[in-house]
């Protein structure tokens, strides 16, 4: 799987690792139903963490179509409640 950090770039990430980022999801979106914005910006940041962590960067000049796009870093609790709707960051 393809996933770009917006503002940041892509990484490569193996499914076996999907099961981690699913937890940290409903997590960040329990969090962004009740308006946890500490909460949020904890999960959100545990979240691109695990992504950069877990992933190969791909290169720069990489034209690999992303499979999964997540906010800016800086990003807020509101517009990361737009992107998602009720779906989440992570595909289930």
């Amino acid at each position: 799987m393809i996933v770009r950090i917006m503002g940041e770039g892509q990484v490569a990430l193996g499914d076996a690792h999907l099961a981690e980022l699913d937890k940290l999801d409903n997590e960040l979106l329990a969090e962004l139903e009740s308006g946890d914005e500490s909460g949020f910006r904890r999960t959100f940041d545990a979240l691109l963490d695990a992504v950069r962590r877990l992933g190969t960067p791909l290169p720069d000049d990489s034209l690999d179509p992303s499979d999964l796009i997540l906010p800016s870093p800086d990003a807020s609790l509101e517009e990361v409640r737009e992107m998602l709707g009720d779906d989440g960051l992570i595909p289930g």
